[in-house]
Parts: structure tokens; sequence; C-alpha cells
């Protein structure tokens, strides 16, 4: 029940968040290939996100490599991985943001694997 609880409020949090963001994503993702738009909504998303959940307990790691996936213009397979409760907040709530619009849950940076 709880694990449900905090589903929705994350899912609620994640929708009010992305429509929050929609007056300023109308006129960034003018003129935008669809892969473009992707990666203004990951900004758009994280940056909303990150002030949502806040910094504490959010490593350098994750910051740094979220920063990396953006600067490739979201083209490089991610390879952020959460470790702290905090970035898993964080790295839930961008994944639903991102699914909300439009995109596959596997276009956010999230991974954990060998390397990580």
């Amino acid at each position: 029940m709880r694990v449900l609880r905090r589903a929705a409020r994350v899912f609620l949090l994640s929708v009010a968040l992305v429509a929050a963001a929609s007056v300023a994503k109308a006129q960034d993702l003018d003129g935008l290939t669809w892969p473009e738009k992707k990666c203004v909504l990951y900004q758009l998303a994280w940056d909303a996100a990150l002030d949502s959940v806040g910094p504490e307990g959010i490593s350098d790691d994750f910051i740094d490599g979220s920063a990396e996936f953006v600067a490739s213009g979201c083209t490089i397979r991610g390879n952020v991985c959460p470790r702290s409760e905090q970035e898993y907040k964080l790295a839930d709530l961008l994944t639903l943001m991102t699914m909300n619009e439009g995109m596959a849950s596997t276009f956010a940076p999230f991974r954990c694997g060998p390397a990580n």
C-alpha cells in the first residue's frame, strides 16, 4: 500500500510539474525535431524535478551524468545510476515526467550496471 501511495504522489507531482512547464515548453520547442524536443523536455523536467526534490542527497556524479546526457543532445546512452533515496526519487519523477511527454521510459539516462 505504501508503494502505491508513493507512486500516486510521484505521478501527481509529475503531472503538476509538466503543466507548470508547458508555457515555457511551447516557446522552446518551435521548429525543433522530435529528438531535439525530447532533450529540451528532459532539461525542463530535470530543472523542475530537482527543484521539487531538492539537491540534498543528490551526488555530483548523478548531476554530472545527467548534464553530460543533455550536453550530448540526449543522444548518448546515459549511464546515471541512482544510489541514494533522493536520487531514486528524482529518477522516478523524471522517468514519469518524460513518459507523460510521450517518450519511452528508456529515454532517461538512468542505468546501473557493472561500470557503476
